[in-house]
């Protein structure tokens, strides 16, 4: 199953539309992810992310919530078990 887990942008690293990236927080878990499908998005701002990518905006409500979940189901230590950026 593929799973796009909730994050809140933390930096954003400037560069043209294609190449921007930010430093995500996934509950604790930071990694860096394209933002190149969401050029709206903003330091603070909470988006969808699978694969590196950031797939869209969403309600800070609904990401914690969903957050919540993951931290039940031990879903987020597997994504920091997965580390694939350094912080």
């Amino acid at each position: 199953m593929c799973l796009a887990v909730p994050g809140k942008i933390e930096i954003i690293y400037d560069g043209d539309e294609q190449l921007r990236m930010a430093k995500v927080n996934f509950g604790g878990v930071k990694k860096d992810i394209s933002l190149a499908w969401v050029p709206e998005a903003q330091v603070g701002d909470y988006v969808l992310a699978h694969v590196g990518f950031a797939l869209n905006k969403i309600d800070e409500a609904e990401a914690q919530e969903t957050l919540r979940i993951l931290r039940e189901m031990g879903e987020l230590e597997e994504l920091n078990s997965q580390n694939i950026s350094d912080e």
